[in-house]
């Protein structure tokens, strides 16, 4: 199918302990199908522990060497919610511009959309994603970056310009 690996970790206790079913992964299934040509190689659920979240996101991109790794979930308040602290521990570089525009895109719909702490970045060659735990809150916020992925997996790979003239802005 498509040329990048991509892996997804739902970050979620009641996932991880069978009482729950994850419902957000159809819809990454498919939006990576949409926006990459891709479907998604390597799927974990984890419990919203540390260790266990930066164990699994580090074999991911270090070992598995996912291209992008899409961590839904643990991105809201509550005390549980880990997953930006992590992904800010296991990640190089930030790339606010996605999460920014994740946000932006969220309040569109929501207003609650600004209490997520969601954020995006890179290790390496690979590309970091969080994606709220909410199926809706995924679609909304994967559908706002989607058209910059392959642009940003591009970059990361070496296969793309960095230094293009964005519309004449000078990016």
């Amino acid at each position: 199918m498509g040329k990048w690996k991509v892996g997804v970790i739902s970050a979620s206790d009641s996932i991880a302990k069978g009482s729950r079913e994850d419902d957000r992964i159809p819809i990454i299934r498919q939006l990576t199908t949409e926006w990459l040509h891709v479907d998604v190689a390597v799927y974990r659920t984890v419990s919203d522990d540390m260790e266990d979240l930066k164990e699994n996101m580090i074999e991911l991109v270090d070992r598995e060497k996912c291209d992008l790794l899409i961590v839904t979930g643990g991105t809201g308040l509550s005390p549980r919610d880990v997953t930006p602290e992590v992904t800010a521990w296991v990640m190089d570089r930030p790339v606010p511009g996605l999460a920014e525009e994740m946000r932006r895109a969220g309040l569109q719909q929501s207003r609650r959309a600004m209490l997520t702490r969601a954020v995006a970045g890179t290790r390496g060659n690979t590309l970091i994603i969080n994606l709220p735990g909410n199926p809706t809150g995924v679609e909304i916020c994967f559908n706002a970056i989607g058209d910059m992925l392959a642009d940003a997996l591009n970059i990361l790979q070496g296969t793309g310009e960095a230094n293009e003239d964005w519309g004449g802005l000078g990016w």
